[in-house]
This record gives structure tokens, sequence and C-alpha cells, in this order.
């Protein structure tokens, strides 16, 4: 019981640094890859990857109706367009900007939760903190908001991408929780791996592609452990963490992508975006107040009864 807990510990800490680090070696790549050649080649190395493991653990792809679909929610809606236009934005606005737009996303998933989860309706505390998060993005946008800048640009991408994968996440949700998260990554990446290099052929000059160290080690460390390494234990940890609890890794990522483009992109953040942040943060915090309160007396109740 005690290995298990530092396991435990071990992947919380593990998925925090690989995913507040992602950001920064997005933004370093781009400087040798050009955004849709550059997340083509990550997927593609991931999904050779999963499609290894698959094969060592003997699973098979279901090819069902429901599992098609399923995967062509993920190509559209979580792999392929929701990550051309991360990597797109990031040309125009620092990583950890980008990062903490993101951090909009369990607040996203949260309201369409609600009209499309009959078991997650909204309370008060997800309202309030709901709406903390969309007053902070409105502080972090209110003096860039010029229309056709590439700042503006930039930041309204991060949050169609996050729009999208929310919307993936509870539509997945929904109606495909029969299927392993090791096929349903695999089955979404094939076909987001052909949208991308399509696009990425009809949009870029492969001349514009230069493979050199920073390029290819942003690829093997965005695939491997910025895809498979998380995505493996995300959901290793699901099975033995409150949901609320690892859903509180949304609050580390901006704090760990906002330091490190600090030090290793000298990148400056105005004040404002700070208070956005916060916001941002704080709200993530409140919707899920609810939630981590009935976590922690069931958990005391637990302890108790030992």
């Amino acid at each position: 019981m005690k290995g298990e807990k530092g396991l435990v510990a071990l992947g919380l800490i593990t998925i925090s640094l690989i995913w507040g680090s992602t950001w920064l070696v997005i933004k370093i790549g781009l400087d040798s890859v050009p955004p849709l050649f550059a997340v083509a080649l990550r997927f593609t190395l991931a999904l050779i990857i999963l499609a290894v493991i698959m094969a060592v653990r003997g699973e098979r792809l279901p090819r069902d109706r429901s599992a098609i679909t399923s995967y062509l929610i993920l190509t559209f809606l979580s792999f392929s367009f929701p990550f051309a236009l991360v990597y797109w934005g990031e040309q125009y606005i620092s990583s950890g900007l980008a990062s903490i737009l993101f951090a909009m996303y369990p607040l996203i998933v949260a309201v369409e939760s609600h009209f499309l989860l009959s078991a997650e309706k909204l309370h008060p505390f997800k309202t309030v903190g709901i709406l903390m998060g969309f007053i902070g993005v409105v502080v972090i946008f209110w003096s860039d908001i010029q229309i056709g800048t590439m700042n503006t640009a930039g930041m309204i991408a991060i949050l169609v991408s996050t729009l999208l994968q929310g919307t993936s996440l509870v539509l997945i949700k929904k109606r495909a929780t029969h299927i392993s998260p090791l096929s349903l990554s695999l089955g979404g990446m094939i076909g987001a791996v052909i949208v991308l290099f399509i696009l990425a052929f009809a949009l870029e000059r492969v001349s514009d592609v230069h493979l050199d160290a920073r390029g290819i080690g942003s690829i093997i460390y965005l695939g491997s452990l910025g895809t498979v390494v998380t995505f493996l234990t995300y959901y290793w940890l699901l099975k033995r963490v409150e949901a609320v609890y690892l859903s509180l890794v949304t609050l580390v990522t901006p704090v760990l992508a906002v330091i490190l483009g600090a030090i290793v992109l000298d990148e400056r953040l105005e004040s404002r975006v700070f208070t956005g942040a916060t916001l941002i943060l704080l709200g993530i915090l409140v919707a899920n107040g609810r939630d981590i309160a009935a976590a922690v007396s069931r958990r005391n109740t637990q302890i108790k009864e030992m």
C-alpha cells in the first residue's frame, strides 16, 4: 500500500512536470519545424510507440461503429485541429501565456458536462468558478484586443483549441467508456496524422523543415514523454486517485510553464496576465471546491473505519 502511494505521488509529479514543460518545448521546436509539420511528426512518433505497446499487450483495435465514431471525434476535436491551433498560436504568444489560457480547459468541460452528461450538473461552486475563470480571460485579453493583431489571433487560437478538446473529452466520456484509453488514443491519432500531413503539405513548405538538434529533440520529447508517457500515467492514476484531485494538476502546469519560459526563453509577462491567471486558477479551485470537500470527507471516513 505504501509502495503504491509512492508511485501515485511520483505519477502526479511526472505528469505535472512534463505537461508544464511541453509548452516550452513546442516553442523551441517551432524555430526548426513549422507548426503543422511539427505536430504531425510528433503524433507519428507517438502513434508508432502506442502501436508497439498494443502489439506487446496483445490488444486489438476495436472496429465497431461506435469505436470508429469515437476515433473520428478524437481525430478532429482532440488531436488534429486543436493541436495545430496550439502550435500555430505559440508562434505569436509566449509559452507561459499559452499554458495559462489552456487552463480554462476544466471549466469548459464543466459547462459542457452540465448539458451533455446527466450526472455532472452545474452547482454554485462550479458556476462561481467558471465566472472567475471567464473574468480572468477577459483581464488577460483586455489591452490586446485589437482586431487583426497576431498576438490576439494567437490567444484566440489557444482558446479555440481548449474549447475543441473540452468538447472531445465530454463526448468521449458520454459514448466511449467501453473502449480502452490505449485504443482510443491510437485510433484517434491514426486519423489525426493523416489530416495533419494533408494540411502541412497544403499550407507549409517542406523546405522550411530544418531537422536540427532542437527540432528533432522537440519531436522526440513531445511524441514520447509529452504524449505517450503522460497519457499512460494519467489513466493509471485515474484508477487510483479521486478524479477531482487529478484535475488539480491543471493548477500546477501553468506555473511551471511560466517559470520555464522565463528561465529558458527570457519570456516576460505583464502584470495583468498574472492577475488574469490568478483568477483562472482560483476559478478552477472554486469550481472543484465541493467535490474536493466531499473527497476529503470520504477519505477521512475510510481512515476512521480502518
